[in-house]
């Protein structure tokens, strides 16, 4: 008899909360049986929907029942991280405690330890340029990984496997071989990434006789939500887990499956629901205008040769330029919330894509009116904010050897970024109390700066013949800047600076913080870039270790603060890497996301506006990691086919079109201009939904 149970429905079906019923049915049951010290474990598919879980579990759960909450990221991470003796007994690994390597870190190490390589051509794809050439490489052993593939089976997968033509096959077998390289190495360091911790979990710890002895002393079921989302091997921790006796459970979506293509691997989970209890729940939600009308749209996008039927919920915003469409869309979006009552909390602007204009544009014209806006999940390089570019300024300054670095653009933003007043009304945003304005400072920085290569200077103000233009209150700011480099420099000097992690941590205090008012984007791009700079020093401190004992180290020509600044330069590290909510539902403001983004965090509205709903990338999208497809369980061992692909995007689409409209209640408005960006016209899959729809009325 199966301890598994199987929920299924469509988006907003309730199937959660008939989860977090179950959970409590079956942990209220066997409480008397638990084991002293074992809890159960409870899935959500990522970060932000772990925090959502959360809550509900906080409010359905008693709170006597011990329950833990994880990601399938977290969740392996942990257990090789906690097993970590097990592998090193078992694979013979150095005794050394691991250490997780971010993913930026992830791409400079391998970029080092394969630049022979990658400078003899062994390594090179037609079209890839060297950083995708790396990140793709490394996505192979994660998506290997996620699947239960072991790394040795590369060298065949990528050459049956990958699309005819892009690249030959002693390329593809250069690239597993590199790939095999890099998971050794880091092995021998013990560095984790994730890719390298999931095949760890998957082949060695999972199996593992110890860990299976060992688990359900430890967890006294299991339990996933959106079980659509999970990569393959997770399929085997259940099956064992059926097989140990232990109650599970998991929810299923149809229309969800937002992770394909980026390691989750739904053929593989689905096979379980052979050996389950299955429990049906409706399609969707009664409310959601998927009840009613989202079979109509499906037909009317996906199929030629339907009679198209006018949907009622959906109506059209229409301009000829994209510019144009952006401002009737705030225009549209400030009407509703100040005429028609409608919070904007309860609006979203979702869109296949969302670039920088875009999300400026909205944002600006909304704020103007008084509107919050919440840009979800909104991943900027981290290199594009003023506050982080202005204290990366400073490291040349204070280090040698880093001048090229520099531009006079650069160290004139510095300047006015950095000449905040100590003073004042502590309430202003940062940018309200500069002392040195844009003027001044390109004035001071054409007379006073001071280039080189191994030492640019900032030079005293009596530089400039004119320097009484500039003002008391500039000159003062930047006397005081000039003062605190030296005092870094003499500081450095007699070793008091020990890292250049001090030396930004400083910057921020002296500069930026001072206890005055950031916005949130602003804190969050300052904490991530100082844990970005404190990982990149803890994982230059090992590699210098390891060098020690054994000599082993990576040939690089470059300083490694030279390696940081052009790391976050060539903008790899990105600001808001952590989930994020509001503590106050009633301030959200109207959200700005990308479809993924938002099918992957479960949002709802009352209304939805999809943004260039003629763009052709609604159906060809932009998430998917390069050759996914042969990664995955129903993989046909043939390369992959443009039939294929064709077929993958129409089932996306589909899904996408039911999962959207499952997550609204009230209308749809569809944003469409007929030209895109660069001028083309507009001819995507979504153009004979937006020639049904009725133009918005704003009456």
């Amino acid at each position: 008899m199966t301890n598994l149970t199987w929920i299924e429905g469509g988006t907003r079906s309730g199937k959660t909360g008939r989860l977090l019923e179950h959970l409590t049915t079956v942990a209220v049951a066997s409480s008397a049986t638990l084991p002293p010290g074992a809890v159960y474990l409870l899935f959500a598919a990522n970060g932000d929907t772990r925090l959502t879980l959360t809550d509900r579990l906080a409010d359905a759960v008693p709170a006597a029942l011990p329950i833990t909450t994880a990601t399938p990221a977290g969740f392996i991470q942990n257990e090789v991280t906690l097993f970590w003796p097990v592998l090193v007994e078992a694979l013979d690994l150095s005794p050394q405690f691991p250490m997780k390597l971010r993913p930026e870190n992830e791409q400079e190490l391998a970029t080092q330890l394969w630049r022979q390589a990658l400078d003899e051509g062994k390594l090179e794809v037609p079209g890839w340029t060297e950083t995708q050439i790396v990140r793709r490489s490394l996505d192979f052993l994660q998506l290997a990984a996620a699947g239960g593939i072991p790394a040795a089976d590369l060298p065949t997968l990528l050459a049956d496997g990958m699309p005819r033509g892009t690249a030959t096959l002693e390329v593809w077998g250069a690239i597993a071989e590199a790939v095999m390289h890099w998971r050794d190495w880091c092995l021998r360091h013990g560095f984790l990434t994730y890719g390298i911790a999931t095949e760890l979990y998957g082949q060695h710890l999972l199996p593992h006789p110890l860990y299976q002895e060992k688990f359900p002393q430890r967890f006294g079921g299991l339990f996933a939500d959106d079980w659509d989302e999970y990569p393959g091997i997770f399929a085997d921790l259940l099956r064992y887990g059926d097989r140990w006796g232990l109650p599970t459970a998991v929810t299923w979506n149809p229309h969800g499956q937002v992770r394909v293509g980026v390691g989750a691997d739904p053929a593989a989970t689905f096979d379980l629901r052979a050996i389950a209890t299955v429990e049906i729940l409706p399609d969707t939600a009664p409310d959601a205008l998927a009840a009613t009308w989202a079979t109509a749209v499906v037909e009317t996008v996906l199929n030629p040769v339907a009679t198209p039927q006018p949907v009622e919920a959906v109506n059209l915003i229409q301009a000829t330029s994209r510019g144009e469409l952006l401002r009737q869309t705030a225009e549209a979006i400030a009407h509703t919330i100040h005429h028609e009552a409608v919070p904007p909390g309860e609006i979203a602007v979702i869109g296949p894509g969302f670039d920088a204009i875009a999300r400026y544009t909205l944002a600006e014209i909304l704020q103007k009116q008084g509107i919050p806006v919440a840009s979800l999940n909104d991943q900027r390089p981290l290199v594009s904010t003023p506050l982080v570019r202005s204290v990366l300024t400073l490291l040349p300054f204070v280090y040698p050897g880093l001048g090229r670095h520099l531009t006079t653009d650069a160290v004139a933003e510095m300047l006015v970024v950095l000449s905040q007043s100590p003073t004042g009304n502590p309430q202003r945003s940062w940018f309200e109390r500069v002392q040195i304005d844009p003027v001044r400072a390109e004035l001071i920085v054409d007379h006073c700066f001071q280039p080189d290569p191994e030492q640019p200077q900032l030079l005293d103000v009596t530089e400039f013949p004119r320097w009484d233009r500039l003002g008391y209150q500039a000159t003062d700011a930047y006397n005081a800047i000039r003062q605190w480099i030296a005092q870094q420099q003499q500081a450095r000097q007699q070793r008091l600076i020990t890292s250049p992690v001090n030396l930004i941590d400083r910057a921020i205090q002296e500069f930026l913080w001072r206890g005055n008012y950031l916005p949130y984007d602003q804190l969050a791009a300052l904490r991530e870039l100082m844990e970005t700079a404190q990982h990149f020093w803890e994982v230059q401190g090992r590699l210098r270790q390891r060098q020690q004992l054994s000599g082993d180290s990576l040939e690089t020509s470059r300083s490694p603060v030279a390696r940081f600044l052009q790391l976050l330069q060539q903008g790899i590290v990105t600001a808001n890497p952590y989930p994020v909510r509001s503590l106050e539902p009633d301030q959200q403001g109207v959200t700005l996301s990308t479809v993924f983004q938002y099918r992957s965090q479960r949002l709802q509205h009352r209304r939805q506006y999809w943004l260039d709903a003629s763009s052709p990338r609604w159906l060809t999208g932009t998430d998917e990691l390069f050759g996914y497809a042969a990664f995955l369980q129903d993989w046909n061992g043939q390369p992959m086919t443009v039939d294929f692909v064709e077929h993958s995007h129409e089932a996306r689409l589909e899904r996408i079109l039911r999962d959207l409209l499952g997550r609204t209640t009230e209308r749809v408005i569809l944003c469409h201009s007929d030209l895109a960006v660069n001028g083309q016209e507009q001819t995507g899959p979504l153009l004979a939904l937006v020639d049904l729809a009725e133009p918005l009325s704003l009456d």
